[in-house]
């Protein structure tokens, strides 16, 4: 895969200038960070501080306090898993209230409309960040495809936007 970026992907969070749209294709992200809070939620303990005060609330908070916009389309399935029934009833209320806009591409009932989509980020809708995870939700890292996948990435977006519903509208249908 081809580098398009001198950047590393946190330092895309301070660089952007728009926008900055994430796609979760995954189920479990267990591995990748909040893991004492996923075992506390597991174990019905309450939040842990740590997890309310993480340095991605405060991150969040700085990109849309700049007016800058930060939003998420997750692509799922009924029912949810525990690391599901964890970020959203968790980590997706949490961010929200930092300023994250959160949607949901429900395909409980209906084809992925995306089906071979990496995880990814995008920013400005011009430079697309494709993560790397392995099968136990763990994050490897991020690679920059050069500009000729560009049109991709922003096919996912729309796409996975024109077939998704705001979360908190989902949620109140189908929290668990």
């Amino acid at each position: 895969m081809t580098t398009s970026s001198s950047r590393t992907l946190g330092e895309w969070f301070e660089a952007f200038d728009r926008e900055a749209f994430r796609l979760e294709t995954l189920d479990d992200y267990s591995q990748s960070g909040g893991v004492d809070a996923y075992q506390a939620f597991l174990a019905g303990e309450p939040q842990p501080e740590s997890y309310k005060s993480a340095d991605w609330v405060d991150t969040v908070r700085n990109i849309t306090r700049a007016g800058k916009r930060i939003y998420r389309v997750h692509v799922l399935s009924r029912p949810l898993t525990p690391y599901l029934r964890f970020e959203l009833g968790w980590g997706y209320h949490r961010n929200a209230a930092a300023g994250e806009e959160f949607f949901i591409l429900d395909t409980t009932d209906r084809e992925n409309p995306i089906p071979d989509a990496p995880d990814f980020w995008l920013f400005d809708g011009q430079t697309a960040g494709a993560m790397n995870y392995d099968g136990q939700g763990k994050y490897l890292g991020a690679e920059f495809p050069g500009p000729d996948r560009l049109s991709e990435f922003l096919a996912y977006r729309d796409t996975a936007l024109a077939h998704a519903e705001p979360f908190a509208e989902w949620w109140a249908k189908h929290g668990e």
